[in-house]
């Protein structure tokens, strides 16, 4: 018994981890569809005032902002980082489907 309920259990957490960071990371307007930060390690500087507006006043205050500036991702960069991105992106969304029909087919 205790084996199917830790089962179970772990299966509805790293479903409701993995829903709330999906959500977090992908359906939030300002970032929809996808935010290639992760894969090109590059952020705006608009998006550093207004998502981390604390780090933000520290590297000015510092003296740091102008040496961690850097040129924008090659277009190449952005064609892979998206490609990279969508593939996690599906995979993501079956994994949910999977865990879905995993928790349907044990209540039945």
């Amino acid at each position: 018994m205790a084996i199917i309920l830790h089962s179970d259990e772990a299966l509805l957490a790293a479903g409701f981890i993995f829903t709330i960071h999906f959500f977090n990371t992908h359906l939030r307007p300002e970032k929809f569809p996808l935010d290639n930060v992760i894969f090109t390690g590059r952020i705006t500087e608009e998006e550093l005032i207004y998502e981390r507006p604390l780090e933000y006043r520290r590297l000015v205050e510092s003296g740091k902002l102008d040496s961690l500036r850097a040129d924008p991702p090659t277009k190449t960069t952005i064609i892979w980082s998206s490609i990279v991105g969508f593939a996690a992106y599906g995979l993501g969304l079956v994994m949910i489907l999977f865990i879905i029909y995993s928790a349907l087919r044990d209540i039945h």
